[in-house]
């Protein structure tokens, strides 16, 4: 493992995982041997990251957070406290499932927030803002801010984390949006 990568001594990092560069992995956590994570991460305490887990680059991931397998998140991607990640979707104590697991792709720069659940099976797009709280059962569009019980269209969220309005520039950082076909897409 590389010299610039820290381990709480409470953490528990399998043989054979990797873990890239200045990455932390804290107090309580769990990464298992086959788990890929990148440069610049940080697994809060008590985070499980499974065999076929993937973590892109600059990942956060807060407290409590269990990351199963055939659940990738790219790059910049922020996982907020206690959000659930599922991979069977109908799981039964007494019917092996590991053969049926869904992939969920969590695409770069996304948001979830504390306490979301995200069903397995479904894509968060580039910049997707997910509520806490919220329970994903579909895909969510780049650029969407998705809240509620199941997780419903709210807006559009910019690449800065700031409400995005098609046509406006961003008060934050001037970032201009369109509105294509049903997607945010960002012009400039």
């Amino acid at each position: 493992m590389d010299s610039t990568v820290f381990v709480d001594r409470t953490a528990v990092v399998d043989l054979g995982a990797e873990i890239g560069s200045h990455s932390k992995v804290w107090h309580f956590s769990h990464v298992c041997k086959g788990a890929v994570i990148g440069s610049n991460c940080s697994l809060g305490q008590n985070v499980y990251v499974a065999p076929t887990a993937r973590l892109g680059n600059g990942v956060r991931v807060q407290n409590g957070v269990s990351i199963y397998d055939e659940v990738t998140l790219e790059d910049d991607v922020f996982v907020g406290p206690a959000a659930v990640f599922t991979n069977v979707i109908n799981p039964r104590a007494h019917i092996p499932r590991k053969h049926e697991y869904m992939k969920t792709l969590v695409k770069r720069g996304a948001t979830i927030g504390a306490n979301a659940t995200i069903v397995c099976g479904k894509t968060l797009g580039e910049y997707s803002f997910v509520a806490a709280g919220a329970v994903v059962t579909k895909d969510v569009k780049p650029y969407e801010l998705v809240g509620g019980v199941p997780a419903k269209h709210m807006g559009w969220v910019c690449s800065c984390g700031e409400p995005a309005t098609p046509a406006v520039p961003c008060g934050a950082c001037k970032s201009e949006y369109a509105l294509e076909n049903g997607f945010l897409k960002k012009i400039k």
